[in-house]
């Protein structure tokens, strides 16, 4: 499905099934690079970690829902959930770290269906998607409910098996029940070519995926830990940063292959 042929906004989900790869960073990067492009952002954070908040210095209210409460049927919808951040045009619904992975119905539709709000399809452009790093259902909602998937890594040698399980649960959604979804790329990050086996498993899974998916890469900057920390993109907290560069280069690819 082409941009211009889809309604509402374009959804798409950072995911891995190993955790520790860089997949919240990516997901408030990105998202705060849709914003400054002037897309009204949505950032849905799935995984009950609950760092999207942090990386954007959002405070959630216990008094008020969370993504979560989706999936516990109680007439909660997404833009219930939704906090400003320090970024102009883009908005957060956070985690509940309390809630109970188990718990969530046998249904992969929920976010989906959620998503299909009118009220919320007028108001956003784009959604990004921080996925959890476990095979259950809040990851097939994820998936079930996206047009894109980036999938970052580390270039070490147990990452390959991390795209490998995800890459399966990936077409056997798409297959099952999503067909509009469409694998956007692989994302490599702490990337260090000066590195033989940065280089190698790199190349690995590019041989396993294709060069053309192969996102660029994300170099190891300690300028994209402390951005985290200070609650604000690397674009606002240190935009002259090679974390900044890199993601910027990233997101060039990513709007090149929407509008195609």
């Amino acid at each position: 499905m082409s941009a211009a042929d889809r309604t509402g906004p374009t959804v798409l989900v950072v995911s891995n099934r190993k955790g520790g790869t860089g997949k919240t960073t990516t997901a408030v990067n990105l998202a705060a690079e849709f914003a400054a492009a002037g897309r009204r952002t949505l950032l849905i954070d799935l995984d009950t970690q609950g760092h999207c908040a942090l990386g954007l210095g959002v405070t959630p209210s216990p008094d008020r829902p969370t993504v979560h409460h989706l999936f516990q049927d109680n007439g909660i919808g997404l833009l219930d959930t939704r906090y400003p951040t320090c970024c102009l045009g883009l908005d957060l619904a956070p985690a509940n770290p309390d809630f109970q992975h188990g718990s969530a119905p046998d249904d992969e539709q929920v976010l989906a269906q959620a998503l299909a709000d009118p009220a919320l399809t007028s108001r956003y452009d784009q959604v990004v998607i921080d996925s959890p790093p476990s095979l259950d259902h809040l990851l097939l909602n994820a998936l079930a409910a996206a047009h894109w998937a980036v999938i970052p890594f580390m270039p070490h040698p147990l990452a390959g098996e991390g795209v490998r399980q995800l890459s399966k649960v990936f077409f056997k959604v798409a297959m099952r029940s999503n067909a509009n979804l469409r694998l956007m790329g692989v994302l490599p990050v702490m990337l260090d070519m000066r590195i033989r086996q940065h280089q190698t498993v790199r190349d690995q899974v590019a041989r396993q995926f294709g060069e053309d998916r192969v996102l660029g890469g994300i170099r190891n900057d300690i300028k994209l830990a402390e951005s985290f920390a200070a609650g604000r993109p690397i674009r606002l907290y240190a935009p002259r940063s090679r974390g900044n560069e890199d993601y910027k280069t990233v997101f060039g690819l990513i709007e090149q292959r929407m509008r195609a």
